[in-house]
């Protein structure tokens, strides 16, 4: 029968259903079909696979062939459907043995030539290999560019055969159990990781540095406004690396979004992503979306940080859509086909400057904005987005003095280590950082002490603040005493996070 069935694997979100491709190739006139709801690039495959195996030196079948890419109602993009239909054909053609095409999965696209280019989402489809071969209790073994090869070897118990092209494919298949041409990936082995900039670098700032040193410990989101110049952008690039390690299911979630994009690469594996959009980024750039929905910047921050750097200069609309990740931890991109879901539990890190010209409240007395300008500025950034930012601090101009003398700066290592015993300490309290605390845990840890709550309801009648607000400063004040070592929240944990939210400077 000139049938062949492989296994390959779609994406969706993030997601990687498993995708049937039969081939048939029957009588009559030659012709080359492909049916299953196929994508443009899917469908152009035909050229790529008729060239490949020429070039190959195979015989190209003069029949009609017809190539089924099932389930019918899922969508199929990309060109990593190739190599599995050029296999199909040779198998189908009596060119390769198909007996053991069932043990395996496929995924490459082809050159011209035969040769196997890298894939998007190598990582997502091994992880969904390793999920449904649990549950039926059976392991396949999965063939892929070589390109691939280190990201798709992240998960474990998946055999990852790299190839470099479809001739060492069919040599594989083709050879005797003793004489195999691929050989299984070895995994992690050899993986070099770059370094973070240090904090030692930043001179002075040490009201900045501390509010970023707690930021990190409890998972808090930063605001920082001051005039240019004064280090808020050299600061955030630095934050990264005193966020606490990463552990194996975050490095791997976190290498999986940037594998969808075609971005993973091996030496920054365990490495807290960083992200800085400039502020021209639409709404789609920022959350994710198109046709055929991809992560976008918040779901590429994911498990690490998000600068946002000129705050009040993003489009209002596009800074709204931030609100509700900020919160849930994930975004669900929905269109008329299909729906897909992205993680994005990240930390925002965001700058601006006080006033249009900037120097609002400077010590050379520059600004010369009014104060209707001041207002309408600072009211780019909407209240609800203001409420969930939880440390809105001012980053001052160093003096002359203090800038000229020779940097005696912490490093970025010794304030990572405080932030990580201060994160142990949280995880084994309440199991999550303090940012991810509900109300009624809240009300179970970051309760103050007498005079701490005095404190506190002073603040609020004063401030004016939200439930969101009042919530948040006890989070940061729990922050606080972790870093301290307290068992409770204090007054001056509690006075210490409310200086951390003070609101923009007025004109």
């Amino acid at each position: 029968m000139s049938l062949a069935i492989l296994k390959s694997r779609a994406l969706t979100g993030m997601e990687a259903p498993e995708v049937t491709v039969e081939v048939h190739l029957a009588n009559g006139l030659p012709s080359f079909t492909i049916v299953g709801l196929a994508d443009t690039e899917v469908k152009e495959a035909r050229e790529r696979v008729r060239a490949a195996l020429q070039n190959a030196r195979f015989e190209f079948p003069a029949r009609r062939i017809t190539v089924n890419l099932a389930p019918a109602d899922l969508p199929k993009e990309s060109g990593r459907f190739d190599l599995p239909i050029a296999l199909g054909i040779l198998a189908a053609s009596g060119q390769m043995p198909k007996e053991k095409l069932s043990h395996y999965e496929f995924a490459g696209e082809l050159s011209l030539s035969g040769d196997l280019r890298p894939i998007r989402g190598a990582l997502a489809m091994t992880f969904a290999m390793q999920r449904s071969g649990t549950a039926s209790g059976s392991r396949t073994a999965f063939i892929l560019p070589s390109d691939n090869a280190e990201e798709a070897s992240l998960v474990d118990d998946i055999a990852i055969l790299p190839a470099n092209s479809l001739l060492e494919v069919c040599a594989h298949f083709s050879s005797n159990e003793e004489e195999q041409q691929l050989k299984q990936h070895t995994g992690r082995n050899g993986f070099e990781t770059s370094s973070y900039p240090d904090f030692a670098e930043v001179k002075g700032q040490t009201q900045a540095k501390r509010a970023l040193e707690v930021a990190a410990a409890g998972s808090h989101n930063v605001l920082m406004s001051g005039p240019p110049g004064t280090g808020k952008t050299m600061l955030a690039t630095r934050f990264a690396g005193i966020l606490p390690p990463m552990t194996d299911e975050e490095a791997l979630e976190s290498a999986a979004v940037q594998s969808l994009t075609g971005h993973f690469e091996a030496s920054r594996w365990k490495m807290r992503p960083y992200r800085s959009p400039h502020h021209t980024a639409s709404g789609v750039a920022l959350v994710g979306g198109g046709n055929t929905p991809r992560p976008g910047e918040i779901s590429l921050a994911h498990c690490g940080v998000l600068f946002l750097d000129e705050l009040p200069e993003f489009d209002r609309r596009v800074l709204e859509v931030l609100r509700e990740p900020l919160e849930s931890g994930h975004i669900t991109i929905s269109r008329a086909a299909r729906q897909a879901t992205f993680p994005a539990r990240f930390q925002m890190i965001a700058a601006m400057n006080p006033c249009p010209c900037g120097y609002l409240g400077h010590a050379s007395g520059k600004c010369r904005c009014t104060p209707d300008a001041v207002a309408r500025y600072q009211s780019r950034i909407s209240g609800p987005l203001l409420d969930r930012i939880d440390i809105q601090i001012p980053v001052q101009a160093l003096d002359q003095e203090e800038l000229m003398k020779p940097s005696a700066s912490e490093s970025s290592a010794a304030i990572a280590r405080r932030v990580a015993q201060a994160y142990a300490l949280q995880h084994h309290r309440q199991g999550k950082s303090n940012n991810l605390l509900l109300p009624p845990e809240i009300d179970a840890y970051c309760k103050p002490d007498e005079k701490g709550e005095q404190l506190l309801r002073q603040a609020m009648v004063r401030l004016n603040w939200s439930a969101r607000a009042y919530h948040r400063v006890l989070k940061v004040a729990r922050t606080i005493a972790d870093l301290a070592e307290d068992a409770h929240v204090g007054q001056r944990h509690i006075a210490e996070a409310i200086q951390y939210r003070r609101a923009l400077q007025e004109p």
